[in-house]
């Protein structure tokens, strides 16, 4: 499965993370997925990648924002 693949895949799942330890790994798993598409970005320009890494940053921030509580 190429990257494109599996940030698609990635941004299609459900998210229900039931614990801290789920919501990390799914943190990590989206940061890492988006420097490996911000290398490939830095050859190619192509304006699809950086819509990709853009709605995957969104993702990440909604993780993140979850993982620090809500105030």
């Amino acid at each position: 499965m190429n990257l494109l693949e599996r940030a698609v895949e990635f941004e299609n799942r459900k998210f229900s993370f039931k614990t801290t330890s789920d919501r990390i790994l799914a943190s990590r798993e989206v940061k890492a997925l988006i420097l490996e598409l911000n290398e490939v970005y830095k050859l190619e320009k192509d304006p699809e990648i950086m819509d990709q890494m853009k709605r995957l940053t969104a993702v990440k921030q909604k993780i993140e924002k979850r993982l620090k509580g809500r105030p």
